[in-house]
């Protein structure tokens, strides 16, 4: 069974940084695609990037390239998200996820973690 836990989150001010964990385990992920997701109260949950476990291709939402970077530590088995340069727009409920590279639906979900960015 895939679990994820995500940690990192917290109140931020704007312009600050902060970096999102996931940790991954119950098999192999090296055919797994690996997301971060995000809901703000009131909104659909969005996609935010993603990352191929196997080659590393990083793929980012318009509203926070250049600002945030996803990246993975094989050995950890954990993806991260930096983020800088945040804004109180970033606010949301951030959610790790996996997907196999075969399909465009995400199988597993982590239970989140609250990113707070005050003005």
């Amino acid at each position: 069974q895939v679990q994820l836990v995500e940690s990192g989150g917290g109140l931020v001010q704007a312009g600050g940084s902060l970096r999102l964990s996931c940790a991954a385990s119950g098999r192999p992920f090296s055919n797994y695609v690996m997301g971060w997701f995000r809901q703000a109260p009131g909104k659909e949950r969005e996609f935010v990037a993603n990352i191929w476990w196997s080659g590393g291709t990083e793929s980012y939402a318009e509203s926070v390239e250049g600002r945030f970077t996803i990246s993975r530590d094989n050995a950890k088995n954990t993806v991260y998200l930096q983020m800088n340069s945040l804004k109180p727009e970033d606010t949301a409920v951030y959610y790790c996820a996996a997907r196999t590279k075969w399909v465009n639906e995400y199988s597993y979900w982590g239970q989140g973690t609250q990113v707070t960015v005050s003005s």
